[in-house]
């Protein structure tokens, strides 16, 4: 697989996590402190895939980089708000899936930006 075929079959991940983030958003409980994690959790869950696609159609190695330090930072509190939910049983179905996913962007993440750490200006490649 390309880079450029890895990058879009990840976007397209992404887009699906933020489908399933707002499905499970929607269906927890209408109490105050719920309509807290949900609100946290799509903001968080759907920016992961929104500034992915920014860092592809970057502009520089330092946009792409700093897009990519946004979408690892964006899974990491989407996980955060994940494992509150799982921890006061709110949610059951999915919760597992959606935290193994989002633990996946965590770690293309975290390996991307640290590829980036050495991208040399002239090799970089816009998707």
């Amino acid at each position: 697989m390309t880079n450029k075929e890895f990058a879009q079959n990840l976007e397209k991940r992404t887009v699906k996590f933020a489908i399933a983030i707002i499905k499970s958003s929607a269906s927890l409980q209408n109490t105050p402190e719920a309509l807290v994690l949900r609100n946290q959790l799509t903001k968080s869950g759907t920016s992961i895939g929104a500034n992915y696609r920014e860092a592809n159609r970057s502009r520089s190695p330092k946009d792409f980089k700093n897009k990519i330090k946004i979408s690892l930072g964006e899974a990491s509190e989407t996980d955060y708000w994940l494992e509150i939910i799982e921890e006061l049983n709110w949610k059951k179905e999915n919760i597992k899936e959606l935290r193994k996913e989002v633990r996946e962007f965590i770690a293309i993440f975290y390996f991307n930006r640290k590829q980036t750490l050495t991208i040399n200006t002239h090799n970089f490649k816009y998707l």
